[in-house]
């Protein structure tokens, strides 16, 4: 069985913005871009979905008018190679919300929900990149065995373009930043 025969040819090769803008939205849906070559994600599990939305209407209803949150949509990270991520959660300024792609310089925070399979992804790689790109707050949600979620913050020193980290939340987030949110993330 060749690679052909399990995967089509643009998974194989280096594709560019303008190719990827080509696409149909369906082409899109589950999918990443890093360094030009697409990353193909596993459906997320209900309770994955679940801890995500309640975090992204939370936000949205702290935010103001100011800022929307959202769920399911890409961030163009870099055009040269192209880098696509699609957070679990993004906080966007308002005025941005017809702007595609969406850039850094119109996030101010992205949430990762770590599942199984993106640990090392979510824990390590995904961190570098938005700090590079410089999105002000990174938020990563463990799916603990205990069924309390963890929420780990981390906020961008803009001098050297990597995070510090910030507060831990067990089950009930409470934080000042980037605006006053409590969030009851025990509602799985």
């Amino acid at each position: 069985m060749t690679a052909e025969m399990v995967a089509p040819a643009w998974m194989h090769e280096q594709i560019t913005a303008e190719e990827y803008e080509s696409w149909s939205e369906e082409q899109c849906v589950g999918i990443e871009i890093v360094d030009g070559m697409v990353v193909v994600s596993p459906s997320a599990s209900k309770r994955h979905n679940r801890l995500a939305r309640i975090l992204a209407n939370a936000l949205d209803a702290a935010a103001g008018p100011e800022w929307n949150a959202d769920t399911d949509f890409d961030v163009r990270l870099q055009d040269l190679p192209l880098t696509n991520r699609r957070p679990d959660v993004v906080v966007y300024r308002a005025d941005t919300i017809d702007i595609s792609p969406t850039r850094p310089e119109h996030v101010l925070l992205v949430a990762e929900v770590v599942s199984p399979g993106s640990e090392t992804t979510d824990r390590v790689v995904k961190v570098d990149q938005y700090a590079k790109a410089g999105i002000a707050f990174y938020w990563r949600i463990e799916q603990a065995a205990t069924g309390v979620p963890l929420v780990y913050t981390y906020v961008l020193d803009p001098a050297t373009k990597t995070y510090r980290d910030g507060d831990v939340f067990a089950g009930t987030v409470k934080a000042a930043a980037p605006f006053p949110v409590e969030i009851d993330l025990n509602q799985l």
